[in-house]
Protein backbone atom coordinates (compact mmCIF):
# COMPACT_ATOMS: atom_id res chain seq x y z
CA UNK A 1 0.00 0.00 0.00
CA UNK A 2 1.69 3.00 -1.36
CA UNK A 3 1.31 6.59 0.74
CA UNK A 4 -0.61 9.45 -1.47
CA UNK A 5 0.59 12.26 1.31
CA UNK A 6 3.43 12.32 3.23
CA UNK A 7 3.27 13.23 6.81
CA UNK A 8 6.87 13.15 7.37
CA UNK A 9 9.00 11.28 9.63
CA UNK A 10 8.01 10.58 13.74
CA UNK A 11 9.94 8.73 16.02
CA UNK A 12 12.60 8.13 12.88
CA UNK A 13 9.74 6.70 10.80
CA UNK A 14 8.48 7.92 7.86
CA UNK A 15 4.32 8.08 8.01
CA UNK A 16 2.33 8.42 5.12
CA UNK A 17 -1.29 8.63 4.08
CA UNK A 18 -3.32 6.47 1.44
CA UNK A 19 -6.35 8.33 -0.21
CA UNK A 20 -8.72 5.91 0.67
CA UNK A 21 -8.26 6.97 4.46
CA UNK A 22 -10.75 9.44 3.39
CA UNK A 23 -13.10 6.69 3.95
CA UNK A 24 -12.13 5.96 7.24
CA UNK A 25 -12.80 9.78 8.37
CA UNK A 26 -16.12 9.99 6.34
CA UNK A 27 -17.33 6.74 7.88
CA UNK A 28 -16.34 7.33 11.26
CA UNK A 29 -17.75 11.31 11.25
CA UNK A 30 -21.10 9.80 9.15
CA UNK A 31 -21.81 7.14 12.29
CA UNK A 32 -21.25 9.11 15.33
CA UNK A 33 -22.87 12.48 13.55
CA UNK A 34 -25.96 10.91 12.46
CA UNK A 35 -26.52 8.29 14.76
CA UNK A 36 -24.51 7.91 17.99
CA UNK A 37 -24.03 11.28 19.43
CA UNK A 38 -27.49 12.49 18.52
CA UNK A 39 -29.13 9.49 20.27
CA UNK A 40 -26.79 9.83 23.22
CA UNK A 41 -27.51 13.42 23.30
CA UNK A 42 -30.04 15.06 21.63
CA UNK A 43 -31.36 18.70 21.10
CA UNK A 44 -28.25 19.95 19.43
CA UNK A 45 -27.58 21.81 16.70
CA UNK A 46 -26.60 19.51 13.47
CA UNK A 47 -23.21 21.44 13.59
CA UNK A 48 -22.14 20.77 16.47
CA UNK A 49 -22.58 16.87 16.07
CA UNK A 50 -20.33 17.30 12.97
CA UNK A 51 -17.27 19.35 14.34
CA UNK A 52 -17.32 16.60 17.05
CA UNK A 53 -17.73 13.61 14.98
CA UNK A 54 -14.79 15.16 12.65
CA UNK A 55 -12.47 15.92 15.70
CA UNK A 56 -13.35 12.09 17.10
CA UNK A 57 -12.16 10.73 13.94
CA UNK A 58 -9.47 12.41 13.45
CA UNK A 59 -8.59 11.30 17.02
CA UNK A 60 -9.10 7.96 15.97
CA UNK A 61 -6.82 8.24 12.80
CA UNK A 62 -3.80 9.13 15.33
CA UNK A 63 -4.70 5.91 17.65
CA UNK A 64 -4.23 3.85 14.81
CA UNK A 65 -1.45 5.73 14.34
CA UNK A 66 -0.16 4.54 17.97
CA UNK A 67 -0.35 1.40 17.08
CA UNK A 68 1.59 1.15 14.01
CA UNK A 69 4.36 3.76 15.31
CA UNK A 70 4.57 0.88 18.35
CA UNK A 71 5.09 -1.87 15.96
CA UNK A 72 7.73 0.17 14.50
CA UNK A 73 9.89 1.38 17.30
CA UNK A 74 9.79 -2.30 19.10
CA UNK A 75 10.95 -3.43 15.24
CA UNK A 76 13.71 -1.25 14.98
CA UNK A 77 15.17 -2.33 18.51
CA UNK A 78 15.17 -5.61 17.17
CA UNK A 79 17.07 -5.55 14.49
CA UNK A 80 14.34 -5.48 12.03
CA UNK A 81 14.74 -2.17 8.99
CA UNK A 82 11.40 -0.26 8.78
CA UNK A 83 10.35 1.14 5.30
CA UNK A 84 7.66 3.25 7.24
CA UNK A 85 3.81 3.31 7.29
CA UNK A 86 0.82 4.40 5.85
CA UNK A 87 -2.84 4.48 6.76
CA UNK A 88 -4.96 3.54 4.72
CA UNK A 89 -9.17 2.81 4.80
CA UNK A 90 -8.71 -0.64 6.56
CA UNK A 91 -6.44 1.19 9.61
CA UNK A 92 -2.35 0.56 9.08
CA UNK A 93 0.29 -1.33 7.75
CA UNK A 94 3.71 -0.68 9.27
CA UNK A 95 6.31 -1.73 5.92
CA UNK A 96 8.93 -4.03 7.00
CA UNK A 97 12.34 -4.52 5.12
CA UNK A 98 13.37 -7.57 6.66
CA UNK A 99 12.18 -9.83 8.74
CA UNK A 100 12.12 -10.58 12.87
CA UNK A 101 15.42 -13.13 13.74
CA UNK A 102 14.14 -14.81 16.31
CA UNK A 103 10.34 -16.16 17.55
CA UNK A 104 11.27 -14.04 20.59
CA UNK A 105 11.62 -10.64 18.51
CA UNK A 106 8.61 -11.76 16.42
CA UNK A 107 6.17 -11.99 19.70
CA UNK A 108 7.48 -8.70 20.95
CA UNK A 109 6.97 -6.98 17.17
CA UNK A 110 3.31 -8.36 17.25
CA UNK A 111 2.35 -7.81 21.13
CA UNK A 112 3.14 -4.29 21.23
CA UNK A 113 0.24 -2.75 18.71
CA UNK A 114 -2.59 -4.39 21.02
CA UNK A 115 -1.13 -3.44 24.06
CA UNK A 116 -0.71 0.13 22.55
CA UNK A 117 -4.23 0.25 21.69
CA UNK A 118 -5.42 -1.32 25.19
CA UNK A 119 -3.73 1.55 27.31
CA UNK A 120 -5.07 3.75 24.54
CA UNK A 121 -8.80 2.82 25.32
CA UNK A 122 -7.86 2.60 29.32
CA UNK A 123 -6.96 6.11 28.81
CA UNK A 124 -9.78 7.00 27.09
CA UNK A 125 -12.10 5.26 29.62
CA UNK A 126 -10.20 7.28 32.30
CA UNK A 127 -10.77 10.42 30.89
CA UNK A 128 -14.48 10.15 30.35
CA UNK A 129 -14.88 9.48 33.53
CA UNK A 130 -12.89 12.26 34.63
CA UNK A 131 -14.69 14.48 32.09
CA UNK A 132 -18.31 13.33 33.55
CA UNK A 133 -17.26 14.11 36.69
CA UNK A 134 -16.67 17.79 36.22
CA UNK A 135 -19.97 17.49 34.14
CA UNK A 136 -18.33 18.39 30.61
CA UNK A 137 -20.62 18.79 27.51
CA UNK A 138 -22.03 15.18 27.21
CA UNK A 139 -21.02 15.53 23.30
CA UNK A 140 -17.32 15.50 24.62
CA UNK A 141 -17.63 12.92 27.13
CA UNK A 142 -19.81 10.66 24.61
CA UNK A 143 -17.00 11.42 21.83
CA UNK A 144 -14.12 10.38 23.93
CA UNK A 145 -16.32 6.95 25.88
CA UNK A 146 -16.34 5.91 21.88
CA UNK A 147 -12.76 6.19 21.64
CA UNK A 148 -11.79 4.26 24.30
CA UNK A 149 -14.19 1.78 22.98
CA UNK A 150 -13.02 1.22 19.69
CA UNK A 151 -9.88 1.06 20.44
CA UNK A 152 -10.42 -1.69 23.23
CA UNK A 153 -12.23 -3.26 20.44
CA UNK A 154 -9.27 -3.25 18.33
CA UNK A 155 -6.81 -4.46 20.74
CA UNK A 156 -8.77 -7.62 20.97
CA UNK A 157 -9.93 -8.38 17.26
CA UNK A 158 -6.46 -7.82 16.86
CA UNK A 159 -5.70 -10.02 19.40
CA UNK A 160 -7.55 -12.60 17.57
CA UNK A 161 -4.69 -15.62 16.31
CA UNK A 162 -5.10 -15.36 12.18
CA UNK A 163 -2.39 -13.35 9.76
CA UNK A 164 -2.49 -10.94 9.09
CA UNK A 165 -3.74 -9.52 12.79
CA UNK A 166 -0.97 -9.19 15.65
CA UNK A 167 -2.59 -12.28 16.98
CA UNK A 168 -1.73 -14.02 13.86
CA UNK A 169 2.13 -12.83 14.25
CA UNK A 170 1.63 -13.86 17.96
CA UNK A 171 0.63 -17.32 16.66
CA UNK A 172 3.71 -17.35 14.06
CA UNK A 173 5.61 -17.04 17.10
CA UNK A 174 4.47 -19.72 18.89
CA UNK A 175 4.34 -22.06 15.98
CA UNK A 176 8.36 -20.65 15.00
CA UNK A 177 9.58 -21.62 18.82
CA UNK A 178 7.51 -24.94 18.88
CA UNK A 179 8.48 -25.79 15.44
CA UNK A 180 11.70 -24.00 14.18
CA UNK A 181 10.55 -23.91 10.47
CA UNK A 182 9.39 -20.25 10.15
CA UNK A 183 7.89 -21.07 6.68
CA UNK A 184 5.80 -23.94 8.30
CA UNK A 185 5.03 -21.58 10.99
CA UNK A 186 3.44 -18.65 8.71
CA UNK A 187 1.49 -21.38 6.75
CA UNK A 188 -0.02 -22.32 10.13
CA UNK A 189 -0.73 -18.76 10.88
CA UNK A 190 -2.23 -17.49 7.15
CA UNK A 191 -4.39 -20.71 7.29
CA UNK A 192 -5.90 -19.46 10.39
CA UNK A 193 -6.31 -16.25 8.56
CA UNK A 194 -8.30 -17.23 5.61
CA UNK A 195 -10.48 -19.17 7.95
CA UNK A 196 -11.25 -15.95 9.75
CA UNK A 197 -11.52 -14.09 6.92
CA UNK A 198 -14.23 -16.78 5.05
CA UNK A 199 -16.12 -16.38 8.74
CA UNK A 200 -16.26 -12.35 8.41
CA UNK A 201 -17.35 -13.24 4.82
CA UNK A 202 -19.74 -15.58 5.04
CA UNK A 203 -21.35 -13.50 8.25
CA UNK A 204 -20.97 -10.36 6.41
CA UNK A 205 -23.65 -10.88 3.58
CA UNK A 206 -25.68 -13.13 5.87
CA UNK A 207 -26.40 -10.28 7.61
CA UNK A 208 -27.09 -8.40 4.40
CA UNK A 209 -29.01 -10.90 3.17
CA UNK A 210 -31.19 -12.15 6.49
CA UNK A 211 -31.29 -9.08 8.50
CA UNK A 212 -30.91 -6.50 5.72
CA UNK A 213 -28.16 -5.30 7.76
CA UNK A 214 -25.65 -3.21 5.34
CA UNK A 215 -23.10 -2.74 7.86
CA UNK A 216 -22.41 -6.71 7.23
CA UNK A 217 -20.95 -5.36 3.78
CA UNK A 218 -17.66 -3.78 6.40
CA UNK A 219 -17.50 -7.00 7.61
CA UNK A 220 -17.46 -8.93 4.42
CA UNK A 221 -14.39 -6.15 3.46
CA UNK A 222 -12.74 -6.83 5.95
CA UNK A 223 -13.10 -10.75 5.70
CA UNK A 224 -11.40 -10.19 2.04
CA UNK A 225 -8.95 -8.11 3.24
CA UNK A 226 -7.80 -11.02 5.50
CA UNK A 227 -7.95 -13.81 2.96
CA UNK A 228 -5.97 -11.74 0.52
CA UNK A 229 -3.70 -10.54 2.62
CA UNK A 230 -2.94 -13.70 4.56
CA UNK A 231 -2.25 -15.99 1.50
CA UNK A 232 -0.02 -13.50 0.14
CA UNK A 233 1.67 -13.62 3.24
CA UNK A 234 1.62 -17.59 3.02
CA UNK A 235 3.43 -17.00 -1.10
CA UNK A 236 5.70 -14.49 0.47
CA UNK A 237 7.09 -16.81 2.92
CA UNK A 238 7.64 -19.71 -0.09
CA UNK A 239 9.44 -17.41 -1.81
CA UNK A 240 11.96 -16.12 0.70
CA UNK A 241 12.34 -19.61 1.55
CA UNK A 242 13.63 -20.55 -2.11
CA UNK A 243 15.18 -17.15 -2.35
CA UNK A 244 17.69 -18.22 1.26
CA UNK A 245 20.65 -18.00 0.60
CA UNK A 246 20.61 -16.44 -2.71
CA UNK A 247 23.25 -13.50 -3.31
CA UNK A 248 22.31 -11.38 -5.55
CA UNK A 249 25.48 -11.53 -7.82
CA UNK A 250 23.52 -15.12 -9.12
CA UNK A 251 20.33 -13.59 -10.22
CA UNK A 252 21.63 -9.94 -11.77
CA UNK A 253 22.80 -9.78 -15.16
CA UNK A 254 26.16 -8.69 -15.37
CA UNK A 255 27.73 -5.86 -17.51
CA UNK A 256 24.21 -4.03 -18.88
CA UNK A 257 24.13 -1.97 -21.44
CA UNK A 258 24.78 1.75 -20.63
CA UNK A 259 23.54 5.00 -21.95
CA UNK A 260 25.62 8.22 -21.82
CA UNK A 261 24.14 11.29 -19.59
CA UNK A 262 24.90 13.69 -22.51
CA UNK A 263 22.90 11.50 -25.50
CA UNK A 264 20.36 13.01 -27.04
CA UNK A 265 16.59 11.27 -27.38
CA UNK A 266 17.06 11.71 -30.84
CA UNK A 267 20.19 9.86 -31.44
CA UNK A 268 19.60 7.52 -28.58
CA UNK A 269 16.59 6.11 -30.06
CA UNK A 270 18.78 6.33 -33.17
CA UNK A 271 21.84 4.41 -32.25
CA UNK A 272 20.22 1.90 -29.47
CA UNK A 273 20.62 -1.53 -30.38
CA UNK A 274 17.10 -2.40 -30.10
CA UNK A 275 17.15 -5.40 -32.05
CA UNK A 276 19.86 -7.30 -29.67
CA UNK A 277 18.88 -5.49 -26.78
CA UNK A 278 15.03 -5.37 -25.61
CA UNK A 279 15.74 -3.68 -22.52
CA UNK A 280 12.96 -1.07 -20.83
CA UNK A 281 15.27 0.50 -18.88
CA UNK A 282 19.15 1.44 -18.87
CA UNK A 283 21.69 2.83 -16.33
CA UNK A 284 23.10 6.26 -17.44
CA UNK A 285 26.59 6.76 -16.96
CA UNK A 286 27.92 10.67 -16.02
CA UNK A 287 30.81 11.91 -18.03
CA UNK A 288 33.41 10.64 -15.91
CA UNK A 289 31.96 6.81 -16.28
CA UNK A 290 30.19 6.70 -12.59
CA UNK A 291 26.64 5.70 -12.51
CA UNK A 292 24.06 9.32 -12.72
CA UNK A 293 21.05 7.45 -12.80
CA UNK A 294 18.60 4.90 -14.96
CA UNK A 295 16.59 5.71 -18.06
CA UNK A 296 13.22 4.29 -18.74
CA UNK A 297 11.84 3.67 -22.10
CA UNK A 298 8.57 5.71 -20.40
CA UNK A 299 10.31 8.53 -20.28
CA UNK A 300 11.75 8.62 -23.15
CA UNK A 301 8.80 8.11 -24.76
CA UNK A 302 6.85 11.31 -22.89
CA UNK A 303 9.68 13.30 -24.76
CA UNK A 304 7.58 15.41 -27.40
CA UNK A 305 9.37 14.64 -31.09
CA UNK A 306 10.14 18.13 -31.45
CA UNK A 307 12.25 18.28 -28.66
CA UNK A 308 13.86 15.37 -28.91
CA UNK A 309 16.92 16.55 -30.71
CA UNK A 310 17.75 18.70 -27.84
CA UNK A 311 16.87 16.77 -24.74
CA UNK A 312 19.34 14.93 -23.30
CA UNK A 313 19.57 11.48 -21.27
CA UNK A 314 20.46 13.17 -18.32
CA UNK A 315 17.02 15.80 -18.46
CA UNK A 316 14.78 12.92 -18.26
CA UNK A 317 16.37 9.76 -16.17
CA UNK A 318 15.24 9.16 -12.82
CA UNK A 319 19.07 9.79 -10.09
CA UNK A 320 20.89 7.40 -8.55
CA UNK A 321 19.38 8.72 -5.02
CA UNK A 322 16.01 8.32 -6.56
CA UNK A 323 16.74 4.51 -7.53
CA UNK A 324 17.25 1.16 -5.47
CA UNK A 325 20.54 -0.15 -5.60
CA UNK A 326 22.27 -3.26 -4.12
CA UNK A 327 26.04 -4.87 -3.93
CA UNK A 328 26.66 -8.49 -5.41
CA UNK A 329 26.57 -10.27 -2.02
CA UNK A 330 23.96 -8.81 -1.05
CA UNK A 331 21.12 -11.24 -0.27
CA UNK A 332 18.21 -11.52 -2.65
CA UNK A 333 15.49 -11.90 -0.06
CA UNK A 334 16.80 -8.61 1.79
CA UNK A 335 16.51 -7.16 -1.78
CA UNK A 336 12.68 -8.10 -2.80
CA UNK A 337 11.07 -6.34 -0.60
CA UNK A 338 12.60 -2.92 -1.95
CA UNK A 339 11.77 -4.10 -5.16
CA UNK A 340 8.31 -4.65 -5.12
CA UNK A 341 7.97 -1.45 -3.31
CA UNK A 342 9.91 0.66 -6.21
CA UNK A 343 8.41 2.37 -8.77
CA UNK A 344 10.86 0.56 -11.47
CA UNK A 345 10.77 -2.51 -10.07
CA UNK A 346 14.49 -2.98 -10.19
CA UNK A 347 17.53 -2.11 -8.40
CA UNK A 348 21.65 -1.52 -10.12
CA UNK A 349 24.07 -3.54 -8.45
CA UNK A 350 27.05 -1.34 -7.70
CA UNK A 351 30.83 -2.48 -6.57
CA UNK A 352 32.69 -0.06 -4.58
CA UNK A 353 30.68 2.32 -6.40
CA UNK A 354 30.94 1.18 -9.65
CA UNK A 355 28.49 -0.31 -11.67
CA UNK A 356 28.32 -4.06 -12.87
CA UNK A 357 24.67 -5.26 -12.72
CA UNK A 358 20.98 -4.63 -12.77
CA UNK A 359 18.42 -6.59 -11.48
CA UNK A 360 14.70 -6.50 -11.68
CA UNK A 361 11.56 -8.26 -10.57
CA UNK A 362 11.13 -10.64 -13.87
CA UNK A 363 15.27 -12.11 -13.09
CA UNK A 364 14.09 -12.98 -9.71
CA UNK A 365 10.80 -14.73 -10.70
CA UNK A 366 13.02 -16.59 -13.19
CA UNK A 367 15.32 -17.87 -10.43
CA UNK A 368 12.44 -19.08 -8.11
CA UNK A 369 10.95 -20.73 -11.12
CA UNK A 370 14.07 -23.12 -11.54
CA UNK A 371 14.43 -23.23 -7.56
CA UNK A 372 11.03 -24.25 -6.91
CA UNK A 373 10.99 -26.63 -9.98
CA UNK A 374 14.98 -28.37 -9.47
CA UNK A 375 14.74 -31.51 -7.11
CA UNK A 376 15.46 -31.52 -3.73
CA UNK A 377 18.59 -33.03 -2.23
CA UNK A 378 18.20 -35.57 0.29
CA UNK A 379 20.49 -35.74 3.70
Amino acid sequence: MKETLSLGRIAGVRVGLHWSVLVIIVLVAVVLARGRLPAAHPGHPAWAYWVAALLTSLVFLASLLAHELAHAVVARRNGVQVEGITLWMLGGAARLRTEAPTPGAELRIAVVGPLTSLVAGGVCTGLAVGLDALHVSGLVVEAVAWLAAINIVLAVFNALPAAPLDGGRLLRSFLWHRTGDRVRATRGASAAGRALGWLLVGGGFAAVLFAGNLSGLWSALIGWFLISTATAEARQAELRSALHGVPVSRVMTWAPVTVPAAMTIARFLADAPFDRFRHSAFPVLAPDGGVAGLVTAGAVRDVPPDARPTTTIGQVMRPLSDIETAAPGDMVVDLLPRLQESRERRALVLDAGRLVGIVTLADISRVVTWLTGAPRREG
